[in-house]
């Protein structure tokens, strides 16, 4: 063999590796073309750039709209600090081997992922209308601000994110978010997710929230000294507390379309908050307990009849025989024939209310027993009626909870508390008695053992 083809044979493999060194692959025309515009690579376009000319760039602005959507090529850019490559069609980015990266603006693009784990001295991220579900930040404990809006993301752990200053991460579809190792935030827009509660008693120097278009039921901004812009629209609350000693530099507030709100907490009931929407929102209190005298129920008087009472109608609240809503419904029209006290209780999904009166019956022709006690000592063992005028028909014996224990005819031996001879516990049953014109009677009465 000829020496010197020989030694010629063994160098043109070292000389095509130490070319390929030499140059980046850019395998995206749009990408190249951007980069010879920019004086970064010499036309026509053939694939990659000559890495000298790119390895100490720091700033790198890809013009919008340049139709890129593979950004393969940007790891030779290895002192790059900041790249700003928003409003493309970019599906392909990145910039793992960017280690002192500490600005990226990617938003507007096609992204579906996004790596920023190797990215520690990473800034600012704005990565906001892509196709992103999901994102770690977990790494990027200097990361002072965050954009990520109208993406897919379902879950964002920002608790080793100490020092972020400014969220947005509105339009995902987030159900959680804590805040509460974000002591530095003075900006949230988290609005247009599915958040239930969010706790903001850790952010002393928020001062913009947006929670809008969630599913909250409570917010209390008590804490948050500094706000001054709340917007908390179209959720679920039952609560808001605005009390937070500011309400007077409050520049814009809006809680409206939340249906179920009763009543806000403010600092001074008597301020002008005609500028908050709903503007012909009125009902103002200073204490959270005060909440519950915005919801009404109607009062009625004490009774004393002799026969029986026919409940009248209700303009607001339900008819029970026990408090809170326990016990049995009654409808306006039921005849009540024992001496009873009666509840008249009205809730909503944030607040409750309740009243009662006193039925006293005082008649001589028949006797219905308040309670018995059937413990086989010859005193009130049976729970019996006494009809005197036959004016009973039949008598049902029920449980709280509507189930048929016991038929009697008047005048009979009465009940002795058993259901299919079983011994029934200390409790309230009540009874429904048919008159003989079909009018029913109701009533409870207290089994004692």
């Amino acid at each position: 063999m000829n020496y010197k083809k020989y030694i010629l044979f063994l160098f043109i493999p070292f000389i095509s590796q130490f070319a390929l060194s030499q140059n980046t692959s850019i395998p995206d025309n749009n990408f190249e073309q951007v980069l010879i515009d920019l004086g970064l690579d010499a036309a026509p376009i053939n694939g990659s750039v000559p890495t000298a000319n790119i390895n100490s760039i720091i700033n790198l602005d890809i013009p919008p709209n340049s139709g890129i959507t593979d950004l393969t090529g940007i790891e030779g850019f290895t002192n790059l600090q900041r790249l700003d490559c928003r409003n493309n069609l970019i599906n392909i980015l990145n910039v793992s081997q960017l280690s002192n990266l500490q600005i990226l603006w990617c938003s507007f693009n096609q992204l579906t992922t996004l790596d920023v784990t190797q990215n520690s001295h990473l800034l600012s991220l704005l990565c906001d209308n892509n196709k992103l579900t999901v994102l770690d930040v977990s790494q990027n404990t200097n990361l002072n601000i965050l954009v990520c809006s109208s993406n897919e993301i379902t879950s964002l752990d920002i608790s080793n994110n100490n020092t972020m200053s400014r969220l947005e991460c509105d339009n995902n579809k987030l159900t959680v978010l804590d805040i509460s190792n974000n002591s530095n935030m003075s900006f949230l827009n988290c609005s247009n997710n599915q958040l239930t509660r969010l706790d903001t008693s850790h952010n002393v120097q928020l001062s913009y929230l947006n929670v809008a278009f969630n599913q909250l039921t409570k917010l209390d901004i008590s804490k948050n000294f500094n706000l001054y812009n709340l917007n908390s629209s179209n959720n679920n609350l039952c609560g808001l507390n605005l009390k937070n000693g500011n309400n007077i530099n409050f520049s814009s507030v809006d809680f409206s379309s939340n249906t179920n709100l009763d009543c806000v907490v403010v600092d001074n009931t008597t301020e002008n908050h005609t500028t908050w929407n709903p503007t012909t929102f009125t009902n103002y209190v200073t204490l959270e307990t005060d909440c519950t005298n915005f919801l009404t129920v109607d009062i009625l008087d004490r009774v004393i009849v002799k026969d029986a009472y026919t409940l009248p109608n209700l303009i607001s609240g339900n008819y029970y025989t026990e408090s809170g809503g326990n016990g049995l419904l009654l409808h306006a029209g039921d005849t009540i024939s024992t001496s009873q006290t009666l509840y008249i209780y009205a809730e909503t999904n944030c607040n409750s209310n309740e009243s009662n009166f006193e039925i006293i019956i005082n008649n001589e022709h028949y006797f219905i027993p308040r309670f018995f006690t059937p413990n086989n000592d010859g005193t009130n063992d049976f729970w019996k009626v006494t009809d005197k005028t036959n004016t009973f028909k039949n008598i049902y014996i029920y449980n709280r909870y509507g189930k048929l224990l016991k038929f009697l005819y008047p005048n009979s031996n009465g009940w002795d508390g058993t259901f299919n001879g079983n011994l029934l516990t200390t409790d309230d049953y009540w009874y429904v008695i048919t008159l003989s014109n079909g009018t029913p009677l109701k009533g409870h009465f207290t089994l004692k053992r």
